[in-house]
């Protein structure tokens, strides 16, 4: 499996256990794998749903802000990796 570096928390709402994810480079779509590691994160995910500013969207790209429901608790300045096979 090779991963590549896609972005970063900025921020995490414990209450809804939602993430949201800067997109540095190239995209992130709907159905994609990550892993998200950090000092104490590190786990991988498939992603189910994204949102832009409170809106439904299936791709997101380099610049984006977006919104993810993360199975575990993550941290601002985790790094965010594109799982490919």
């Amino acid at each position: 499996m090779e991963e590549k570096l896609i972005g970063k928390i900025t921020h995490y709402f414990t209450n809804i256990g939602v993430a949201v994810v800067e997109v540095t480079t190239s995209k992130l779509s709907v159905g994609d794998k990550v892993h998200i590691k950090g000092v104490t994160s590190d786990f991988e995910q498939n992603i189910d749903s994204m949102q832009v500013e409170h809106e439904n969207v299936k791709v997101a790209k380099k610049g984006d802000a977006v919104g993810l429901k993360v199975d575990q608790q993550v941290r601002e300045g985790d790094e965010v990796y594109l799982v490919s096979e």
